[in-house]
């Protein structure tokens, strides 16, 4: 079942034919050897999931995934900057980074999907979680680089924290990373080999940021023009090289999102120890900042004011450079100079882009203030989704069908021959019941009351079946090609705004050392 590509599916999970035709080998093969794996850690966690349940830890987790997000993060390192922590703040950002931009390369290079619901339920409190590929969980490769790297500052020799107060962080870490792990599972978003892996890549990207992350730092900080330069080409030839998914997964987005923000971090952490105002203490490009002289009003209102300029910068930018650059990229193409990516519609086949496109944003807009804080003082206001979220959903609700019938046809095949049907008595295990409900699609089934089969045709699902099932799920929206400069820009200039810039709008305004 072919569609346009404005209309394809949200992330993928087609039929064989539809990877083999999309996939080279060498990314086609490791996929099929995987995703029985992801198949057969289904029942298992759904029967976690059923002997877990309960209305707290749904809110908790569904809560506490907050906590593992790029939103998060990138609304929390601007105060690391901004109250005199830059190298930590460099650290935190360098391992971020390379979290969401490689744990989206694997996604988009592998397309493997996440588990089947049913029988899982899954709980969020984000709509756009189910839209991306489940291989490897980003969650987990974020919670556990982040806990690594901490942990690793809190043993450091030269820490000079109070001990019961180190102890008290490393015990927080610890409950976080665990938290975030175990949530990716109790609330069916993931399965145990998206977490496994997830962490052993956080892992990775923490172990190289404590081995070389400071040489890095001081690299940069005293590296020429063109040094620079070559760290922005190197980082933009790594966007342009991700791989293409096979659907449309905006795995992408958030990794040309992240890879803007490293751009940006660099350029103003170089240009910034330049300056007069930069102190040379804990490193060359620290933000002045003490607690002793400005007190909380103060230091509140610095993280206020630069927050502000943030949301302002991205407000303004964004949709500003959605109207400028379309006749560029349209100029560009004439040229014969764009290489344009899948799934994303090209300039020249629109006016302009809509002024309020729906986006899954790093940052948030100023409109989506209200909701998110909503949700933080509410945190019971978690969805629940039993059934297909998105067309990747449903393509491997019907894969999953498609090989249970084939595989009774093979039953049927060796019993010819025989008196009749084998029967027995035996009561169908959980597990077993929990297997059968894979397939069904149907967020009604229950595992006591399976379905009766449907009559198959040629591709093993009724039409009506399949009209039935894609009028539930969600539609991704058009992409355009000018989204993905946009967003390298906007979110380079968030982090030169929190660097390079508010230091100054500080000092103006009073509210520096």
């Amino acid at each position: 079942m072919e569609k346009k590509p404005n209309g394809q599916p949200d992330a993928g999970l087609r039929s064989l034919n539809h990877y083999q035709n999309r996939l080279p080998k060498w990314r086609y093969w490791p996929r099929q050897k995987i995703l029985p794996l992801v198949r057969y850690e289904t029942p298992y966690l759904a029967w976690l999931q059923e002997k877990m349940r309960s209305p707290t830890l749904d809110s908790y987790f569904a809560f506490t995934a907050n906590l593992g997000t790029h939103t998060f993060f990138t609304v929390f390192l601007p105060i690391l900057f901004w109250s005199g922590y830059s190298t930590l703040g460099r650290g935190m950002l360098n391992v971020l980074a390379a979290g969401v931009f490689w744990s989206g390369f694997i996604k988009d290079l592998l397309c493997l999907p996440r588990p089947l619901s049913p029988p899982l339920q899954r709980i969020t409190m984000s709509g756009s979680a189910a839209l991306e590929y489940g291989f490897p969980s980003t969650h987990s490769t974020n919670a556990i680089s982040v806990a690594i790297y901490a942990l690793a500052l809190l043993w450091s020799p030269d820490n000079t924290l109070n001990p019961g107060i180190n102890f008290s962080m490393q015990a927080a870490l610890y409950i976080y990373a665990v938290s975030i792990i175990a949530g990716r599972l109790y609330c069916g978003m993931h399965g145990f080999l998206d977490v496994i892996i997830g962490s052993g890549l956080g892992a990775l990207i923490a172990w190289v940021q404590c081995q070389y992350g400071l040489l890095f730092d001081s690299w940069i900080i005293a590296a020429t023009g063109k040094q620079i330069l070559i760290v922005i080409l190197t980082v933009l030839a790594l966007v342009r090289v991700h791989p293409e998914p096979a659907d449309d997964c905006p795995c992408f987005d958030d990794s040309v999102s992240f890879a803007g923000v490293f751009i940006g971090a660099q350029i103003s952490s170089w240009d910034f120890a330049k300056s007069d105002l930069a102190w040379p203490e804990p490193s060359p490009d620290t933000i002045p900042y003490r607690f002793e002289t400005l007190g909380w009003s103060k230091t509140l209102l610095r993280i206020l004011i630069g927050v502000v300029a943030v949301f302002v910068w991205r407000e303004v930018m964004k949709p500003l450079l959605l109207r400028l650059l379309p006749p560029v990229f349209r100029g560009l193409k004439k040229a014969g100079l764009l290489l344009p990516r899948r799934f994303f519609t090209q300039a020249s086949e629109y006016e302009k882009v809509p002024g309020h496109l729906k986006d899954n944003d790093v940052i948030p807009s100023f409109s989506d203030i209200p909701s998110i804080f909503t949700s933080m003082r509410h945190p019971r206001r978690r969805a629940v989704s039993i059934g297909p979220q998105s067309e990747a959903d449903a393509y491997e609700t019907l894969a999953y069908r498609e090989k249970r019938r084939r595989e009774s046809i093979s039953e049927q095949t060796q019993n010819r021959g025989t008196d009749g049907p084998i029967l027995s008595n035996r009561a169908p295990s959980k597990l077993e019941k929990y297997e059968h409900m894979m397939g069904t699609g149907s967020p009604r089934q229950s595992p006591e009351a399976p379905a009766a089969p449907t009559p198959p045709v040629a591709n093993g699902s009724t039409d009506q079946d399949e009209q039935a099932m894609f009028s539930m799920i969600k539609k991704p929206r058009v992409r355009y090609d000018v989204e993905v400069v946009t967003r390298l820009i906007v979110y380079a200039g968030i982090a030169i705004i929190v660097i390079d810039y508010a230091p100054y709008m500080f000092d103006f305004l009073g509210l520096a050392p």
